[in-house]
C-alpha cells in the first residue's frame, strides 16, 4: 500500500531556518531574477508556510534588506582575510584591496545588483547600506592611514575610493570592462587618493 501522506516539514532552529530561507532566496534570484522573489514564492521553494517567511522578514523589502546584509557580512569576512595577508606597503595593500573588492562583487554580482535595484529608494535599504558603507570607510581609513602623508586619508578621499570601487565593479559585472581592468583601475585610484588626499 502506498503512503499518500506528504512528508512532515522539518522544524529547524530559527537561525538555521533563516539561513535556509536566505540560501533559497539567492537560488531563486539566480534562476528566475529578483522580480520573481516574493514571500509566497520563497515559502513554496523552501517548503514552508507563508507565515514562517513573514515571521522571519516581515515584508519583501525586509527580505531584500536581509539579503543585502547577508551578502555584506560574507563578503566582509573574505575581504578582511585578504587584507590581513597583504604586505605592509601601499602598492600591495592597494592591490589587495582592489582585487578583494572586485572579486567580492563578482562572486554574487548579478544577484546583488538585482537586490539593490529592487530596493532602490527604500528607506530600509538606505539605512542598511549606509551602515556598511560607514564600516568600510572606517576600515579603509585604518588600512591606508600609515601610508598617508598627514597620517590619515581625508573623508572625501575615502568616499572617492568607495565610489570608484562600486563603479568599476559594476562595470565588470555588466561586462563593460574585465575584472582585471577593474582591479587595475581601482588599484591606481587608491594609490593616488592616499598620496594626494591626505
Amino acid at each position: 500500500m502506498t503512503d499518500t501522506n506528504p512528508p512532515a516539514r522539518r522544524r529547524l532552529p530559527r537561525e538555521a531556518r533563516t539561513r535556509q530561507l536566505l540560501e533559497t532566496s539567492w537560488t531563486l534570484i539566480a534562476d528566475e531574477g529578483t522580480d520573481a522573489l516574493t514571500l509566497g514564492r520563497l515559502a513554496d521553494a523552501a517548503g514552508v508556510t507563508k507565515p514562517v517567511v513573514y515571521d522571519h522578514f516581515g515584508s519583501r523589502e525586509g527580505l531584500l534588506a536581509a539579503l543585502y546584509e547577508d551578502y555584506d557580512v560574507r563578503q566582509t569576512a573574505l575581504f578582511d582575510t585578504a587584507i590581513a595577508a597583504a604586505q605592509p606597503t601601499l602598492p600591495d595593500k592597494a592591490a589587495v584591496f582592489a582585487s578583494a573588492y572586485v572579486d567580492c562583487v563578482m562572486t554574487q554580482g548579478r544577484e546583488i545588483q538585482g537586490v539593490l535595484a529592487a530596493l532602490s529608494g527604500s528607506p530600509q535599504l538606505a539605512t542598511v547600506k549606509r551602515k556598511y558603507q560607514t564600516a568600510l570607510l572606517q576600515k579603509c581609513a585604518g588600512i591606508f592611514a600609515p601610508f598617508a602623508v598627514t597620517g590619515g586619508v581625508s573623508e572625501a578621499g575615502l568616499w572617492v575610493v568607495l565610489g570608484a570601487a562600486d563603479a568599476v565593479s559594476e562595470a565588470a559585472v555588466s561586462g563593460e570592462i574585465t575584472a582585471d581592468q577593474a582591479k587595475e583601475a581601482l588599484h591606481l585610484t587608491v594609490i593616488e587618493v592616499v598620496q594626494r588626499c591626505s
